[in-house]
């Protein structure tokens, strides 16, 4: 049962095995824009009149049909089938008859799973800005709440100067709104239409792309049908890149967490049943999520080399290495939203100590604030440094503790409100709202 079977000899099992690989198993989360796109495209086939408008009414009932059958968890790809859109097609032609073979027309599985592999990436681009606007908010509130609370920061792994937990709350959750800029960034390559591009050299049908971008709500559509055909490949990449720049944020704020929730930090902690002992030393209470978390953001910082290498040097046209890009990609997504989601979930129930700085090893991280404040008494502030450097060599020292930073950004002056407006601004900018009201327009 393949769509470009033309009652020759069939392909023997060893090699349907080897190509089709795990298409069947990944296009069930392309079902249902496969769906969409096909309704979009049966509607303009109509407009255009290569299909009766009889026809329309007939298939387009048929498609939200199997539409229902995805949402209530019942499609399935049966065995013989080679990917998603044969198995809507053979469904679709197995309830109507020779009516629903017309679905086919002036397009080609190279554009089909285009415009599916787009659609699904858009849905899991907002999963993953949702996820992410969720945990940015946490940290923020965090911040807020724990704004006076002081801890070291460091340089070199060494007790450099006064930090504080609002800070540090603050820092990743601004570090995550730039990476949503990334985000964006790749977002509008992907919300482009390439249906009409058929095999990637367009149709001698006269159709209207500028209705099918219309119905399935993209922003534009690539115009040339070989640049439509060459973004498989180039949209994944881009979301590769985006999402690594999550995962470095994400990779170093989980290290972060390890090492101050070990007893030589002990700046936070976990409730007893969100961490693992230890099957020999009964007090171990390890902060295995962020472990785990630390390794997979390191796995997804991978992700681009890996999309790359599966397309590099490859010409213009298709080539079924761009079925790969699905095995790689998918599973990727799927890792950052467990762990955007589980992230929010451990904000949650984070502990913070607040009586963790008054441990006497930080005592020197207050030797800027004392140089400082020869300074400000009208000291050069060299000659303030060579001063206060020789005190702390002859054990003298005795640190002021208070800190007093009134600049932006810094300790007294957050500017969590001003982060607040970025984030706002960079979650309106993808319109996700545009594409949703499409889609209900054709379920309609």
């Amino acid at each position: 049962m393949k769509l470009w079977d033309k009652g020759g000899k069939a392909v023997e099992n060893i090699i349907d095995a080897y190509t089709v690989g795990q298409d069947r198993d990944l296009d069930i989360h392309l079902a249902p824009y496969d769906v969409l796109g096909s309704m979009a495209h049966v509607k303009m086939l109509s407009k255009v009149g290569l299909v009766e408008e009889a026809e329309c009414t007939e298939i387009t009932k048929g498609l939200k049909e199997i539409y229902k059958q995805i949402e209530n968890g019942e499609f399935t790809i049966q065995d013989g089938v080679e990917d998603v859109h044969s198995q809507v097609e053979f469904q679709l032609t197995e309830s109507l008859g020779e009516v629903g073979k017309k679905v086919h027309a002036a397009r080609s599985r190279n554009d089909q799973v285009l415009v599916d592999m787009k659609m699904f990436l858009r849905a899991e681009v907002k999963e993953l800005v949702t996820l992410s606007t969720d945990l940015i908010t946490k940290l923020l509130d965090l911040s807020d709440k724990h704004k006076k609370v002081l801890i070291p920061g460091y340089t070199h792994l060494q007790v450099a100067m006064p930090s504080s937990f609002g800070l540090w709350f603050s820092a990743y959750a601004e570090s995550l709104i730039d990476d949503l800029k990334l985000m964006e960034g790749a977002y509008e390559i992907i919300n482009q239409n390439p249906l009409g591009s058929a095999a990637g050299y367009g149709s001698s049908f006269p159709i209207d792309r500028e209705m099918t971008t219309r119905l399935l709500g993209f922003k534009n559509m690539h115009y040339n049908v070989v640049a439509a055909q060459m973004s498989r490949g180039k949209s994944e990449q881009a979301l590769a890149f985006a999402m690594a720049a999550m995962g470095q944020t994400l990779g170093r704020w989980a290290m972060d967490i390890c090492l101050y929730n070990s007893q030589n930090f002990g700046f936070l902690s976990f409730p007893d049943h969100l961490t693992t002992g230890s099957s020999i030393m009964p007090h171990k209470k390890n902060p295995d999520v962020f472990e785990i978390m630390r390794g997979r953001m390191n796995q997804i910082q991978n992700l681009p080399q890996q999309l790359l290498m599966l397309t590099t040097n490859l010409p213009s046209g298709y080539h079924r290495e761009f079925q790969l890009l699905k095995e790689v990609l998918l599973p990727a997504i799927f890792q950052m939203k467990d762990s955007l989601s589980i992230a929010s979930y451990m904000m949650d129930n984070i502990k913070v100590n607040d009586k963790a700085i008054d441990d006497d090893k930080y005592k020197y991280m207050y030797s800027v604030e004392t140089v400082n404040k020869e300074v400000m008494a009208g000291l050069p502030f060299r000659d303030a440094y060579i001063k206060i450097g020789k005190v702390i060599e002859a054990g003298d020292y005795s640190p002021d503790t208070e800190v007093i930073h009134t600049h932006h950004g810094s300790i007294g002056n957050l500017c969590n409100r001003d982060i607040e407006v970025k984030l706002f601004k960079v979650r309106k900018a993808f319109s996700f709202e545009i594409w949703e009201d499409a889609y209900q327009a054709l379920l309609k």
